[in-house]
Parts: C-alpha cells; sequence; structure tokens
C-alpha cells in the first residue's frame, strides 16, 4: 500500500531531492567556509614568512671579519653573539651567548671569515618582531634552516620533532603543510636556507566543525519543515482524487445521481468537471435506455396482446372461414406493426453504435426533394392540402436512401397534423455553406412543454402527436440520428393553433448554387 500510494512517492521522491540538494549546498558551504579560513590563515603565515625572509637577506649591519654583527663579532663584553635553537630573547629569536672559541674567531675561513654557515646573526626588525608578538592574538612560531640543515634561527614556542621540510627540486615558491593541528607555510630562498612560519589551528578547526554541525542542524530543520509542508500540499493537491474515487465508488454502486464536489480550478478541478458531465451523460444514458425499454415493450404489447387476444377467440369455438380470415388478419396487421418497430429499434441502436453504414455520394439534394414532393402530392391533394415548393440546387455527400427516409418522415409529420384546407411550404437553400431544407406547415403545432422533446424516442405530445395507428413515435428520432451521422442538425419552431416548421441544415458541396 504505501509503494503504490502516489502521495508518498511523491513525498518520497521530493524527499530524496531536498536531502541531495541541502547536502550539496551544506557540503558547499562548508568547504567554501573552510577554504576561506584556510586562505586566511595562509595569508597570514605567508606575510610572516616574507617578512622573515627579507630580514635574512638584509642580514646585520657590518658583515666582515670582526665587525659588528658579522659571523665573528664579539660584543663588548667578550661574548660571541651565536645563535641556539629555543632560546630567543623575549620570544623574538634574540641571541644566546656563550663563550668564544677558536672556531669564532676571524681569519680560521677564507679571508679571515668563519667557515660555518649557521653561525651567520639574523637579526629581527621591530615590525617584524611585532608580527610574532604573543599579545596580538594567535601565537606564531618560526624557523631558519641553512642550507645544509642545521637550524639558524627559531622561536622559543617551537613545536617538539619540528624538522626542515624537503625542497622540491629548486623551487622557491612559497608552500604550505598540515601537521595535525598545526598549520605551516615555508619557502626556501635563492641560497637554499628554509624560512619556515606556522601556528596552532585547533580553535579554527573546532570553529569549522561547529560551523559543520551548525550547517547540519539548519539543514535537518528545513528537511522537517519541507516535508511536513510537502505532506500537506500533497494532502490538499490529492483530496479531489479521494472524493473522486469515493464519488466513483458510488456510482458504481448504482447511485447515478452522485456528484463530485468541485472546489478548485486546478487540472484536478477540470478532472472533477469532466467526469460530473461524463456522470451526467450516464445518467441520462442509463434514464434514456430505462424509458426505451419501457416504451418498447409497451409498443409491442399492444400488437402482442392483439394477436393473443385473436387468437383465443378463434380458439374458444368453431369458427366460419370468413371468421378465420379476418382474424388472421387483424393477426398479420399486427405481427407488421411489430415488424416496422424491431426494425426501427434496430436502425436507432446502429445508429447510436456508429455501426449503421453510410454510402455517401455527391447527392442532388434538390433533386431528391423534388422526388419526395412528388411522391406526397396526391395525399396532400386527397386531404385538401396545398404544397408550394421552393428549391435551390444544392450538392450535399450524403447516403441517398437514409436522407430520403428523413424527408419522407418530416413531409409525412406535415400531412398527418395539418388542419384541413391547409398548407405545406417547402423550401432548399444555400445558407452560410449549408443547404437549410425547411418543411413548415399550419397544423396544431407543438406545445412548449412538448417541443424539447419531439426528438426522443417514443415522444408523443397530447396534442402535438396523437397516438394513432401507425405512429410508433421513432420517426423524429431516427431522423435525428440519421441527420447527425451527416454531421448535420435538426430543429424545430412552433406555436400552437398556427403550426410547426422543421429545419435540416447539411454541410454543403462547394458546386452547391442557389437559384434565384
Amino acid at each position: 500500500m504505501f509503494i503504490h500510494s502516489i502521495r508518498w512517492r511523491l513525498l518520497l521522491w521530493f524527499g530524496i531531492l531536498l536531502v541531495v540538494v541541502l547536502a550539496g549546498f551544506g557540503t558547499t558551504a562548508y568547504q567554501l567556509q573552510r577554504i576561506n579560513r584556510f586562505h586566511q590563515i595562509d595569508q597570514d603565515l605567508e606575510r610572516r614568512v616574507g617578512a622573515l625572509s627579507a630580514d635574512a637577506r638584509i642580514g646585520p649591519p657590518g658583515r666582515g671579519p670582526g665587525g659588528p654583527g658579522g659571523p665573528g663579532h664579539t660584543s663588548p663584553d667578550g661574548e660571541t653573539r651565536r645563535r641556539e635553537p629555543g632560546h630567543d630573547e623575549g620570544h623574538h629569536g634574540d641571541w644566546t651567548t656563550r663563550p668564544p672559541d677558536e672556531s669564532d674567531r676571524p681569519g680560521l675561513g677564507p679571508g679571515g671569515g668563519s667557515t660555518r654557515p649557521w653561525e651567520r646573526p639574523i637579526r629581527l626588525s621591530q615590525s617584524t618582531k611585532d608580527l610574532f608578538d604573543s599579545t596580538s592574538g594567535e601565537v606564531y612560531y618560526f624557523a631558519i634552516w641553512t642550507r645544509d640543515g642545521p637550524l639558524l634561527k627559531g622561536s622559543t614556542n617551537l613545536p617538539t620533532g619540528i624538522s626542515m621540510p624537503s625542497r622540491p627540486g629548486r623551487e622557491t615558491t612559497m608552500r604550505t603543510r598540515t601537521r595535525g593541528d598545526l598549520r605551516e607555510a615555508f619557502h626556501y630562498s635563492e641560497m637554499g636556507e628554509c624560512i619556515l612560519v606556522g601556528r596552532s589551528i585547533a580553535s579554527d578547526l573546532e570553529s569549522l566543525e561547529r560551523t559543520r554541525l551548525w550547517l547540519g542542524a539548519v539543514g535537518l530543520g528545513i528537511l522537517v519543515f519541507s516535508l511536513g509542508g510537502a505532506f500537506a500540499l500533497a494532502n490538499q493537491a490529492l483530496r479531489p482524487v479521494d472524493r473522486i474515487s469515493a464519488a466513483a465508488t458510488r456510482i458504481s454502486g448504482g447511485n447515478l445521481e452522485e456528484r463530485i464536489e468541485v472546489n478548485t480550478h486546478s487540472e484536478l478541478g477540470q478532472l472533477a468537471e469532466v467526469l460530473n458531465g461524463t456522470f451526467a451523460r450516464l445518467e441520462a444514458a442509463f434514464r434514456q435506455q430505462k424509458q426505451f425499454t419501457a416504451d418498447a415493450s409497451h409498443e409491442l404489447r399492444t400488437p402482442l396482446a392483439v394477436i393473443i387476444a385473436e387468437a383465443q377467440s378463434t380458439l374458444a369455438r368453431p369458427r366460419s372461414e370468413s371468421e378465420y380470415r379476418e382474424t388472421i388478419e387483424t393477426c398479420l396487421d399486427a405481427a407488421q406493426e411489430m415488424r416496422r418497430l424491431t426494425e426501427s429499434l434496430l436502425q436507432l441502436a446502429r445508429l447510436d453504435a456508429a455501426e449503421e453504414t453510410l454510402v455517401t455520394i455527391p447527392l442532388p439534394l434538390g433533386e431528391l426533394v423534388r422526388d419526395c414532393v412528388d411522391m406526397i402530392q396526391p395525399l396532400a391533394v386527397a386531404q385538401g392540402l396545398d404544397i408550394t415548393a421552393e428549391i435551390s440546387d444544392v450538392t450535399v455527400e450524403a447516403d441517398r436512401l437514409r436522407l430520403r427516409q428523413v424527408i419522407i418522415n418530416i413531409l409525412g409529420n406535415a400531412l398527418h397534423y395539418n388542419k384541413p384546407q391547409g398548407s405545406i411550404q417547402v423550401s432548399l437553400m444555400v445558407d452560410e455553406g449549408k443547404a437549410r431544407l425547411s418543411v413548415r406547415d399550419t397544423g396544431q403545432g407543438i406545445s412548449a412543454e412538448d417541443l424539447p422533446h419531439i426528438f426522443e424516442r417514443f415522444y408523443r405530445g397530447d396534442k402535438a402527436r396523437s397516438n394513432q395507428e401507425g405512429r410508433s413515435g421513432l420517426g423524429l428520432a431516427i431522423s435525428k440520428a440519421i441527420i447527425t451521422a451527416h454531421q448535420g442538425t435538426i430543429e424545430a419552431t412552433s406555436e400552437l393553433g398556427v403550426g410547426t416548421e422543421i429545419i435540416v441544415r447539411l454541410p454543403a458541396a462547394p458546386t452547391s448554387t442557389q437559384l434565384r
């Protein structure tokens, strides 16, 4: 049930997508924060490496044998200044004192200078010392190695076990490295000396860890809030589906009057409106089918009752030959009526199911109308009716036999329901690209209550359509079905005591012309 639920599948997909987006955003934000923080640390380290490099290149004044600040420089108290690692004066890399020995004496090396480069004194400028002042915030340490590896100068807070980094080739570019919670920047000078500055980044790593946890907590909160909102939105969006399902269930149970409540203009609201229209047509079709079955049963009941009554009456006692003949004729008439009715019902069923084959040809409708008028002319004369016709040459794509059936049925109704000494007016013309056939009579007319129903099956108005012999109530229903199959329309206008007009419109062929 969980797997097949649209609601939960949408929520799961949204959750996965949101997790990916939040994870990507959080990771990116954390990495940018980390990169920016380390970039700032590296800039500070590189700035101090640059300051140390400048001081190391300049060196002390009076470089030379016995000169002040030279390798063999002797201080006024008779001691040679020499750098020892881990003993910088004032935490700024000053010099320790020791008694002079033979190796410190000038002239021992070429030109009288010292042959030990690690004894070269390096004095830091005040601005460089300020960069390593522990009271300014972060505590930095530094180390300077000679080309051969001995430590030339270092701060008093050098970490235990620090060693000179390996030199990649002869590059002098600035490099960085991380050892545990220590971050260090170093570079090699042109003379091969290595200058390194570092500091602890433990506090920075803790800050980054707090940032990571904060991003995770915020992301989790956004995920929970978004999933809750998505669940509520999915419930609201799919609520019409639940109503549609419930309404369809009640309709399938036989409640054809059930409709879906439409409270939204979204796609589901449009679907609900379409389904409501479908349910309304379904209800009308069931109602019509039910009425059709009842009417057909009623219509068939009369001829069947006649046949049964005549047969029972004839078999009740011996009859003469003429009486038997009369009974058989009565039964034959009833059977013929049943045959006409069943044929009409079958034709309607085929038209409804679009199974009636229409053999359409370019048909001169004017000629067909004239033939039909000529055929009923004798009947009109016999009833004292006057028929006038104004017919244009109109060509339509139609089935001649089916269209003839429609015209004969309309003209027959005009004859049947007309007044004595009345008239029938027939006209055929082209109107807005369509063939317009009009049959107007001067009969009793149809009431406003009955007029909308005259094309329904088995419908007979009390005044407009009397239940006389041979009138099954299917003629206009069949005519409407045939005209609809030809992509045309049929309609009626009527006024009680004045008459009725039936109008048929069919698509006209391009060759149609109107006589003037």
